[in-house]
């Protein structure tokens, strides 16, 4: 998952790495992104993997 600011064409992976897969930092098939700003993360729906996920925006992935 990439954030992008703007039109720009540069973005930062923020979850999920580069590649598909069922591992604790990667995502198959992400639907849905929800920001938690109490907590400062990302909730985020993997239907791929039948799981929903939370990544803290300070982890770095």
């Amino acid at each position: 998952m990439q954030w992008k600011n703007g039109d720009t064409t540069n973005g930062q992976v923020v979850a999920g790495g580069t590649c598909a897969g069922n591992g604790l930092n990667q995502l198959n098939g992400p639907t849905d992104v929800l920001i938690d700003k109490e907590t400062d993360s990302l909730i985020i729906c993997d239907w791929g993997n039948q799981r929903v996920v939370r990544w803290s925006r300070r982890s770095g992935t």
